[in-house]
């Protein structure tokens, strides 16, 4: 394949770039299904189904190991940090979505009797297992077909 520039050809890359991109618009369709309207604040969003972040580095782990063998030093490391990334999704930022959601309503009672501010803090950051377990299954695919369509 004739590359105009080092990234342009660089499969892993536009693997991982090509799964988030795939699970956002998935995010927003889900989206759309559950409430009937057209948000496109969906398409950055954190949190929902499905993870783009695991989806991403799913990807990027897969073509890792499609690229260098599954037994490379790269793919160990890109597994690693893919493994600690759909943890820390399902388990700390869940976790810290529940919190901002619990002080949200806090500050929404103290509001009606004080005048303290009306910001919000961001609710939707985690991801439940299920939402991480079909992020990572859509980066693999995705990955598959960027292979595909890529390597030559």
């Amino acid at each position: 394949m004739n590359c105009p520039g080092p990234w342009y050809c660089n499969v892993t890359l536009w693997s991982g770039i090509a799964a988030w991109v795939v699970a956002q618009i998935a995010k927003l369709l889900v989206n759309m299904y559950k409430t009937h309207r057209f948000d496109h604040g969906f398409l950055l969003r954190l949190g929902g189904m499905p993870s783009s972040h695991s989806a991403s580095v799913v990807a990027v782990a897969t073509s890792a190991g499609l690229r260098l063998g599954f037994d490379s030093v790269v793919f160990a490391v890109a597994l690693a940090l893919a493994l600690i990334v759909m943890v820390d999704a399902q388990s700390v930022r869940r976790a810290a979505g529940q919190q901002a959601r619990l002080l949200n309503q806090l500050v929404q009672e103290l509001f009606k009797e004080h005048h303290l501010s009306q910001q919000k803090l961001v609710e939707f950051l985690g991801h439940t297992r299920m939402e991480v377990l079909l992020g990572a299954l859509l980066g693999i695919p995705t990955t598959l077909i960027c292979h595909a369509l890529m390597v030559k």
